[in-house]
């Protein structure tokens, strides 16, 4: 069923994500080509998970042009009005959008939401924080920490390797006590992973044939004795095969705990948002997304 011309959508585009600024424009004009009545209020310095819920009585749906990040913002403003969203993959990794099959130019992606074909599509929860593809602990919390907005408008994808590689080589294995499905276990890893959609970090797959509609978390945990070898398992760790390997421990489960010796940051798609002990749960079907 298409959306029928003159239907309200709140429209979100963050000028700060890489292609916000450039190209929001040409983003507003053809979503008003295309037959919608968009609102666009002035947030404020207002979240945009607020601003949504202040504003969901006026409009149909929730258009979020920007990256994950930016998405991540609108999450629980989307759970609790249960506004359809739409996707303007328009950040720098967008993984959410490829996980979904949302066409990355702006015509496709407009295209697609007038189709007005929706999914439903899990979150999951890190203490009670929502997140769209992955939560991680260790070197990806560490590499979220160190790269700057600037960093990433100025150099895109380029930028996670600029840093990541900068912050490799001092990364030291931390301890980790994991409880799950009954069974508790200890063991020393470099990062903790926990995905619910398929994609994160500008291309990496959490698991091969990880959805963001299974209802599972993927877990895993890179447990390498020294950081030069996870080059050995990048490739691996693009294709979501590295479950395979004996280094990795990888499972798929609805609810997980972790603690840490010392507190550590919990990146959320992108964003520092929690931190250990932290507990992990699915929330099915959570939000409702144009999709093909």
């Amino acid at each position: 069923m298409t959306i029928a011309p003159g239907t309200r959508a709140l429209l979100l585009i963050n000028p700060n994500a890489r292609r916000g600024r450039l190209e929001g424009d040409k983003a507003r004009g053809l979503l008003r080509a295309a037959g919608l009545t968009l609102l666009e209020p002035a947030t404020n310095g207002q979240t945009l998970d607020a601003v949504i819920e202040a504003h969901a009585s006026q409009v149909d749906c929730v258009i979020v042009g920007g990256g994950d990040g930016s998405l991540n913002g609108a999450a629980r403003g989307l759970i609790s009005t249960g506004l359809p969203l739409g996707v303007l993959p328009l950040g720098t990794a967008n993984d959410f959008a490829r996980t979904m099959k949302i066409p990355a130019d702006l015509a496709g992606a407009v295209s697609l939401i007038m189709k007005g074909r929706t999914a439903g599509v899990d979150l999951g929860l890190a203490n009670e924080f929502p997140f769209f593809n992955v939560a991680s602990i260790g070197f990806s919390a560490d590499l979220a920490a160190g790269l700057s907005a600037e960093a990433k408008k100025r150099f895109g994808k380029l930028g996670y390797g600029i840093v990541a590689a900068r912050l490799l080589m001092g990364s030291r294995l931390f301890t980790a006590h994991l409880d799950h499905d009954g069974t508790t276990e200890d063991f020393r890893t470099f990062q903790v992973s926990v995905g619910n959609g398929r994609y994160y970090g500008g291309g990496m797959t959490v698991h091969q044939d990880a959805t963001a509609m299974d209802g599972l978390l993927d877990f895993y945990s890179l447990e390498v004795s020294h950081w030069w070898r996870l080059l050995r398992l990048l490739p691996a760790l693009r294709k979501g095969t590295h479950g395979d390997w004996d280094e990795v421990r990888a499972f798929s489960t609805k609810e997980l705990t972790i603690r840490t010796r010392k507190t550590r940051p919990v990146n959320l798609d992108g964003e520092l948002k929690t931190q250990t002990p932290v507990t992990f749960r699915i929330l099915e079907k959570a939000v409702q997304v144009y999709a093909p």
